[in-house]
């Protein structure tokens, strides 16, 4: 299964189009917020997948969540778009929230930075911002292998 990634899109519809279109084996797509209202308006263009998503800091007067957890192919993901986290001091937070959960991924974004990692049995990942310059995505692959994260270029 491979799962989509996305993060502050800050109102740029095109860019999560242009990632979904990209990714067409994405069965689901995860908005880590900073990007309600497209991502809303983007989905009915895919009702073939399904979408998830927290808010962000910008994501004003939102009833979004700030996390969300979901178990896909018996895999727990821990999701935020992490300012509640203070992920731009550090991870020690969200990482702390995700194994809580017993997660064994954790998504967030907020610091505009993609970011790689596997730390005892927990892979981490931000998928950089969608918006701007130097726009990234990620992806997950989650097969009977194991669990493979990516950081991609935007298109």
């Amino acid at each position: 299964m491979r799962i989509l990634v996305l993060s502050d899109s800050h109102g740029d519809e095109s860019a999560i189009k242009r990632a979904v279109m990209a990714q067409p084996k994405a069965e689901v797509v995860i908005h880590l917020g900073d990007g309600e209202a497209e991502c809303q308006r983007a989905r009915r263009s895919f009702p073939e997948k399904m979408f998830l998503q927290v808010r962000g800091n910008c994501d004003w007067a939102s009833d979004l969540p700030a996390a969300g957890t979901m178990e896909l192919e018996g895999v727990k993901i821990f999701y935020t778009h992490g300012h509640a986290y203070g992920v731009k001091s550090g991870l020690y937070n969200a990482v702390c929230a995700a194994r809580e959960q017993g997660a064994r991924v954790l998504l967030y974004g907020h610091t505009h930075k993609a970011y790689m990692d596997y730390e005892d049995g927990l892979y981490i990942l931000n998928p950089g911002a969608l918006s701007g310059y130097g726009a990234s995505y990620g992806t997950i692959d989650i097969t009977p292998q194991g669990i493979v994260t990516n950081v991609v270029k935007l298109p």
